[in-house]
C-alpha cells in the first residue's frame, strides 16, 4: 500500500455498519462506545474493578510510558503511577464506531475510535505545567466468550496527533532542552519530554498523524473486522 498523504483518506472498511443500521446495530455500537469512554470514567477515578472489566482475559494496551503491556500489568503500573504523584487525566471528545456486518467477524468483531485529550501535570525544573496531547484512541473489540458474549477489548492502541504545554501560572514559562525533545516523535513529543522526566523509558515509533505506523494501524483494524488473527 502506498503511504497515505495527509489529507487523503485512509482505507475505510466496507463491511461495517458505523450510522443508523438497524435498531439492534445501533444498541451494539452504543455498548461498545460505552466500553471505549470507560478508560477515561474508571481509570482517571481508579475504579479499577470497573476500569478491568472493559478489557478480555488477553488484553494488552499500549501507551507512551508504559510500552504494551497486558492489562493486568498496565493496571499495576498505574496504580503505582498514582502512588507516587503521577497525575494524568483523559477528555472523551467523541466517538464513532464501525460494527462488522459480514464475513468471519459479523456481529462479534468491531472497532470502536475515540478522539480524546490526554492531560498531564509536570513540575519542569520548578514550573508546573500541564503537557496535553489530541489523541484518537483505537479499540479492537469482540463479543468474549469468556464473559457471555458481553463487548470486550483485546487491543487498545493510540493515534497521537499533536501535543502542546500550558503553563499552570501563566507567568511563569518552562525552560524545555531542544535537545532532548527532538529524541521524541513530533506527535507525542512534549507529552513524552514530561514522562522521561518522571522516569519512565518512552515507547517509540507508535501511530501519529501520518507515516507508516499510522498507515499500518489502519491496515489492523480492516484485518481485525474481516475476523483475522490479527495481532499489534
Amino acid at each position: 500500500m502506498s503511504p497515505i498523504k495527509i489529507g487523503d483518506q485512509p482505507p475505510l472498511p466496507k463491511n461495517v455498519v458505523s450510522i443508523n443500521g438497524t435498531v439492534e446495530e445501533a444498541i451494539e455500537r452504543f455498548k461498545i462506545r460505552e466500553l471505549a469512554e470507560g478508560w477515561m470514567c474508571h481509570r482517571d477515578a481508579c475504579e479499577w474493578d470497573k476500569y478491568r472489566a472493559l478489557f478480555s482475559d488477553d488484553a494488552v494496551v499500549f501507551t507512551t510510558w508504559s510500552g504494551g503491556k497486558h492489562i493486568d500489568d498496565f493496571i499495576e503500573t498505574s496504580k503505582k503511577g498514582f502512588h507516587k504523584g503521577d497525575f494524568i487525566m483523559h477528555r472523551a471528545n467523541g466517538a464513532t464506531v464501525d460494527l462488522a456486518t459480514s464475513g468471519p467477524g459479523a456481529g462479534t468483531r468491531a472497532v470502536a475510535k475515540i478522539k480524546a485529550t490526554i492531560t498531564q501535570r509536570f513540575n519542569l525544573d520548578g514550573c508546573w505545567v500541564d503537557i496535553e496531547n489530541d489523541c484518537r484512541f483505537v479499540w479492537f473489540v469482540l463479543k468474549d466468550k469468556e464473559h457471555n458474549n458481553d463487548w470486550k477489548a483485546r487491543w487498545v492502541k493510540l493515534f497521537y496527533e499533536k501535543d502542546k504545554v500550558i503553563p499552570v501560572d501563566p507567568s511563569q514559562v518552562p525552560q524545555i532542552d531542544q535537545e532532548e525533545l527532538k529524541k521524541y516523535p513530533e506527535g507525542y513529543r512534549y507529552l513524552a519530554y514530561g514522562q522521561a522526566k518522571l522516569g519512565y523509558p518512552i515507547l517509540q515509533g507508535l501511530p501519529e498523524r501520518y507515516g507508516e505506523a499510522h498507515d499500518e494501524l489502519y491496515v489492523k483494524m480492516q484485518e481485525w473486522l474481516d475476523g483475522k488473527n490479527t495481532t499489534l
